[in-house]
């Protein structure tokens, strides 16, 4: 099998540019491989742009990535295009695909660049990004676009794609900005991988967490309240609630306090930990009697404060917090997506402060309480450790000892894990935890994070052994990630069918009539005593529109009330997750729901 691009110290290059610096490396063959599929897919952008291009021959272009879902291509056209034109556009592209065109690069200057495409705003736009000196533009039959490549040798190669959906976007992501098209679109190097991926596209169209929401009432957006706001309806917040005071318990259980920091604080704080200069334009800001404030996007410096309220022996470490802390960051409209990017969302945050010969127990406790949760949700999970990104406080040997301290702890315990270059967080290494969801998507969730600049940069002490003053090491930490995000994965991994335990409404109680009213009543106050939710359908429907309504809500079970309950003191149940129909006395009934909701233990 012929190569299609080389991997040379890490950096995919095409053939063509290989060949120009003579550079030799591991050679990428046209399979679903990571590398080669990130050629592959881009390739695949630029036939798609070509095919756009001489449909609508007006058709001016932005950018067009390769992104995990696939690819996408945002360009701007006086004609209307919608969905019913993807179809159109494949066509053309297997039309230009069959003709097998070769993918040819050439490089000219930047003012040359700007000469050339001086009647095109948005090439100008993406040279604005652009500090190098040259740039380089790949052609293929008639089309040619500014691009760092990599690319396939010829066109003829892309043969197992489909264009997945077309939405707007914003230029470069910022709302202030005119309003692009943007098409989404996947490849593979088979037809069978192609053909897997979509069924699996079609399950989570089904499984959309925004859809499911509105239906069973747990959250909605409102325009009027502002983008990336969500507002938690009673049934969702019955199922947060649940969450929250499961894992309450269970950070207690592993000797975490619980505490809260200000969602504000001086803007020196930020400055002094780093977030200023390093995340600020991820934060929103304020003035309060012409002093800046920093609405926290992160809960660390309020732990900080916490910690600085008294003095520390060793003999007190580790030490740790734990909050559900609200924070706030700005993110761009283009890429806020209903629960999975808000711009406030709650954080099940903590800090571990501990001694340096602690740090190996303390992630290992802390990966096993990941593994319980991810377990207990059924999810598959592996591990990241993220080095140090581009953009970073603390010296080279801060972060050499940090990172090898994860990595050692990884290490002794047996645990696998995996490397991403570059993607820790500006103040320290981190492990990240992906998870699988039902249908095989993966989703970043929890972090564990290992610093020593924040405690060197607010000076944290405590007293060692022989009364000296040492520099603890602080371990950020978050399992969920956030509520918002966990809950819109645990929906679209359960298709709404949440478990007994954290389902928004354990039982649906339906009375025939009106005299069964007050039973139904009774019942459901005694579902609260046991910890159980319940709602009564005693609306003025038909007894089938009832039992209806009540099953769109995914309720794990609903149970009808008549004449032969009331005066038995029994319940008819219909049971939704086994699909069976019984009786049980009342007593039996609440022993079996308190049963089901109290069988998690994290």
């Amino acid at each position: 099998m012929n190569a299609i691009a080389i991997k040379h110290n890490d950096e995919i290059i095409d053939l063509q540019t290989a060949k120009e610096l003579g550079f030799e490396g591991e050679q990428i063959h046209l399979d679903n491989s990571e590398d080669s599929l990130e050629v592959l897919r881009h390739s695949t952008a630029h036939l798609m742009a070509q095919a756009i291009k001489s449909l609508y021959p007006d058709a001016k272009f932005y950018v067009g990535p390769t992104v995990k879902e696939g690819f996408y291509y945002d360009f701007k056209t006086d004609a209307e295009v919608g969905e019913g034109d993807l179809k159109r556009i494949e066509k053309q592209m297997l039309s230009f695909a069959k003709k097998k065109y070769e993918i040819e690069k050439y490089s000219i200057t930047m003012s040359e660049a700007k000469e050339k495409f001086k009647n095109d705003h948005l090439k100008l736009a993406v040279m604005e990004r652009i500090t190098d000196d040259t740039v380089s533009i790949y052609k293929q039959g008639e089309f040619e676009d500014l691009c760092r490549g990599p690319h396939l040798p010829t066109i003829g190669l892309i043969r197992y794609f489909k264009l997945t959906k077309i939405a707007g976007a914003y230029l470069g992501g910022d709302s202030k900005n005119e309003m692009l098209t943007r098409i989404y679109g996947i490849a593979f190097a088979d037809k069978e991988s192609l053909k897997n991926h979509m069924t699996m596209l079609a399950e989570a169209e089904k499984r959309d967490h925004r859809k499911i929401g509105a239906q069973m009432k747990l959250f909605t957006f409102r325009e009027e309240v502002g983008a990336g706001f969500p507002i938690w309806l009673p049934a969702g917040g019955r199922l947060r609630a649940r969450l929250e005071n499961l894992l309450f318990k269970a950070h207690r259980k592993r000797g975490y306090e619980p505490v809260r920091g200000p969602e504000m604080l001086r803007s020196d704080l930020w400055k002094t930990s780093g977030h200023y200069q390093n995340y600020g334009e991820n934060m929103y800001f304020t003035t309060i009697d012409d002093v800046e404030f920093g609405v926290k996007p992160m809960n660390c410096v309020g732990h900080i404060k916490v910690y600085e309220d008294e003095l520390h022996s060793y003999r007190d470490l580790p030490i740790k917090y734990f909050e559900y802390g609200v924070v706030h960051r700005h993110e761009m409209t283009g890429a806020l997506h209903g629960l999975f990017r808000v711009r406030e969302f709650t954080q099940d945050d903590a800090h571990i402060f501990c001694t340096t010969e602690q740090i190996e127990e303390q992630i290992i406790e802390v990966v096993d309480f990941v593994d319980k949760i991810m377990s207990t949700f059924e999810f598959d999970y592996k591990m990241m450790i993220s080095t140090k990104p581009e953009k970073a406080v603390g010296n080279d040997e801060v972060w050499e000892v940090s990172t090898q301290a994860l990595k050692n702890a990884m290490d002794k315990n047996k645990l696998p894990y995996e490397i991403d270059e570059g993607g820790g967080a500006f103040y320290g290494p981190k492990i990240d935890i992906k998870i699988t969801d039902a249908i095989g998507r993966e989703w970043q969730c929890g972090t564990i994070q290992l610093d020593f600049n924040l405690p060197e940069r607010f000076e944290l002490e405590y007293n060692g052994e022989d009364n000296e003053k040492i520099q603890p090491v602080m371990i950020h930490r978050a399992i969920l990630g956030s509520f918002e995000r966990f809950i819109g994965i645990l929906t679209e991994h359960y298709a709404g069918e949440f478990p007994m335990f954290i389902a928004p409404t354990q039982v649906a109680i339906v009375p025939i009539a009106d005299t069964h009213k007050d039973y139904a009543k009774s019942i459901s106050d005694k579902l609260i005593d046991i910890g159980a939710d319940s709602e009564i359908y005693s609306k003025n429907d038909s007894l089938n529109k009832r039992i209806r309504t009540a099953e769109k809500t995914k309720v794990p079970m609903l149970i009808i009330i008549g004449d032969e309950e009331v005066e038995g003191k029994t319940v008819a149940i219909r049971d939704r997750r086994t699909r069976e129909q019984y009786n049980l006395s009342e007593e039996d009934f609440l022993k079996l729901i308190q049963t089901k909701i109290n069988e998690v233990n994290f």
